[in-house]
């Protein structure tokens, strides 16, 4: 599996544990989600190196959004379950509540873009992080630092004004998210001045050990889904 990205160094995250949240603390499966935005991919790497028509330059950047939607479902389901599962409490309460519903307006705004050709919302399980305050913070750390990096990595490629403008309009908005969330792990909230962008497949390299996107949602020995969100 592929490192942590670069903008988890050890100045700001000496004692490792952030570093390890983000390599092992969320992941997709290799199924259909990540099949079908990588597949996209491939369209819009090939659309750097020739002039694209105007269906390929549509074809890439509906698979950007796609992309995007991914990560967003992502992380709305995180910020959803932590806060409907009550485990947090005070400052982390306030940013799980916050920023979920930021993440749920975000998937909200690519679904509208995207149309029928949106990618399907999967199912979850989060493995208890979602549980301990100290989890919970650790992956948040990883998943914010993470999609900014991803957003990044992409947005450049847009060719679409009104794509491009929402893309960028949620990528300003990650950043704030990833601040406030180191900010309260204890970490430098902005240590560098440029962030290091992730590419497609060290994005999904990093995401698929834990196995948070699942075939269907879990259910406890009490028939409740272990997924609430």
């Amino acid at each position: 599996m592929a490192g942590p990205p670069a903008l988890l160094h050890d100045s700001i995250d000496p004692s490792g544990s952030i570093e390890e949240a983000s390599s092992t603390s969320f992941a997709f499966t290799r199924g259909e989600l990540l099949r079908t935005t990588i597949a996209g991919l491939v369209i819009a790497a090939g659309s750097e190196t020739s002039v694209a028509s105007a269906a390929e330059q549509r074809n890439s950047d509906i698979a950007i959004l796609n992309y995007a939607l991914s990560l967003e479902y992502l992380q709305a389901a995180f910020y959803t379950e932590a806060e409907r599962r009550g485990a947090l409490t005070g400052g982390l309460a306030d940013q799980a509540k916050v920023v979920g519903a930021h993440e749920r307006a975000h998937v909200a705004a690519l679904l509208e873009h995207l149309g029928t050709e949106a990618i399907k919302r999967p199912s979850f399980d989060f493995h208890g992080v979602t549980e301990s305050p100290k989890s919970f913070t650790e992956t948040a750390v990883a998943l914010e630092d993470l999609s900014v990096a991803a957003y990044a990595d992409r947005a450049p490629l847009i060719t679409s004004r009104a794509y491009l403008v929402a893309i960028v309009g949620i990528q300003s908005v990650e950043a704030r998210h990833a601040a406030w969330i180191r900010r309260l792990a204890g970490a430098v909230p902005s240590a560098h001045a440029f962030d290091e962008p992730a590419s497609p497949t060290r994005v999904t390299g990093l995401v698929d050990s834990t196995h948070f996107v699942v075939e269907r949602a879990r259910t406890s020995a009490h028939g409740a889904p272990h997924f609430t969100g």
